[in-house]
């Protein structure tokens, strides 16, 4: 096990980390206080829309894309044709997810009143086609992912700051960050003329078999997707535009948490890949869930300081949302770290998937119990949220007990 190329992809993965955190904290704060509510939270309404596009154009390729370069890196033209046919297959998933909205505009008012605003926000995610990042992932140059990464958000962030000030410059949020992704797709162009990569096409058919090969993937991270995006999808439909912005901060400082697991994991799985140790993961857990405990403890402590600080007073009320929140942080580390890096390792993607679809089925039933009930708040979706948490770390648990013969020695 090569733990100097384990030890150097985690730390550059968590500098990037890092910087997924400070950018929004640095332009929340900043857009709560220019934005009314009311505005902010049809900007976070449509951002939720745009995390089911992604996902759907990504349609989990970061897992079974990395897994396809990890084989093929020894044969160059192979490496070619592999980029190449992930590239059309995203290309045509792009074309698919705009009907999609298309359709969503058409029979969401919040959408269909905000057309301009969510047009533009789909950019991004078009654009996401060519960042290439499994790949990098791949052949495991963390660096290039990060670096476009901080050249994306940097770029937006600064543009945000200096050109958006009220209601009226609203549309110019998700231009912005156009731009940003639009540098950062012209950087990994240069990067992949330094890797000799020459995208070759093998054809509708080839790129046809790795949405297919991938789906299983995609389901996983569809479902995973319920966990967030759903809730602020309803609370928009069915609460008030204030309630949909109180969601979104708590939230997004529960993400920006969250965001710190993501360097850990994306680190190890090409080498779980290759060696499928147990002891790994034992250890990566022991190290890690006390610090995952200590740091929840804390955001207890400061939760309304935090919520006044990134989103000003009239976001303190916010504090027991937030509270309800924390167990999604001690729940979702070791779950996580159970998922693609530990079982997806074992080739037991279909169990991983398996277990996101329950745990969101049991999310969707909640909600809909509270919707029939009338007891549909923000403070319930919270407390279901950590349910729904909680049973995807036992059942990915259960079947890491079951396949422990497979692991290596």
């Amino acid at each position: 096990m090569n733990k100097r190329k384990i030890l150097k992809n985690i730390v550059t993965l968590y500098g990037m980390s890092i910087a997924k955190i400070v950018f929004p904290l640095l332009t929340l704060p900043y857009l709560t206080r220019v934005l009314s509510v009311e505005s902010y939270g049809v900007v976070s309404y449509v951002k939720a829309v745009m995390q089911y596009m992604q996902i759907a154009v990504d349609f989990g390729f970061m897992l079974s894309g990395t897994k396809d370069i990890v084989n093929a890196k020894a044969d160059h033209e192979k490496l070619e044709k592999e980029v190449g046919d992930i590239l059309l297959a995203r290309i045509l998933l792009v074309a698919v997810s705009f009907v999609v909205l298309l359709g969503m505009i058409a029979v969401i008012p919040l959408l269909r009143a905000n057309v301009g605003y969510t047009m533009l926000a789909f950019m991004t995610v078009f654009l996401s086609v060519f960042l290439f990042d499994y790949f990098f992932q791949g052949i495991e140059k963390m660096q290039v992912i990060a670096l476009r990464f901080v050249t994306m958000r940097g770029v937006a962030t600064a543009m945000t700051f200096v050109f958006v000030h009220s209601d009226k410059d609203v549309l110019l949020v998700p231009l912005l960050d156009a731009v940003g992704s639009l540098v950062a797709v012209l950087l990994v162009f240069v990067e992949l003329k330094k890797e000799n990569i020459a995208i070759r096409f093998s054809g509708v058919k080839a790129a046809w078999k790795k949405l297919r090969d991938s789906f299983v993937y995609f389901a996983s991270n569809m479902a995973t997707t319920a966990f967030g995006a759903l809730n602020t999808l309803l609370i928009g439909a069915f609460l008030p535009a204030t309630e949909v912005a109180y969601w979104s901060v708590c939230m997004q400082l529960i993400g920006a948490v969250q965001t710190m697991y993501t360097p850990i994991i994306d680190g190890v799985y090409p080498e779980m890949i290759r060696t499928k140790s147990w002891e790994f993961i034992k250890h990566l857990l022991i190290i890690f869930m006390p610090i995952v405990f200590a740091g929840s403890a804390f955001s207890i402590v400061v939760a309304p300081y935090v919520l006044q600080i990134v989103g000003g007073k009239q976001y303190v009320a916010a504090t027991p949302l937030f509270r309800l929140l924390v167990p999604v942080l001690i729940f979702s580390f070791p779950a996580v770290v159970l998922g693609w890096p530990t079982l997806g390792a074992l080739n037991k993607a279909a169990q991983v998937t398996k277990t996101t679809i329950i745990s969101a089925i049991v999310q969707l039933g909640g909600l809909l119990g509270l919707i029939v009930t009338g007891r549909f708040t923000v403070l319930w979706i919270a407390v279901f949220r950590c349910i729904t948490e909680l049973v995807l770390l036992v059942s990915r648990g259960w079947y890491c007990w079951k396949f422990r013969r497979e692991f290596s020695k």
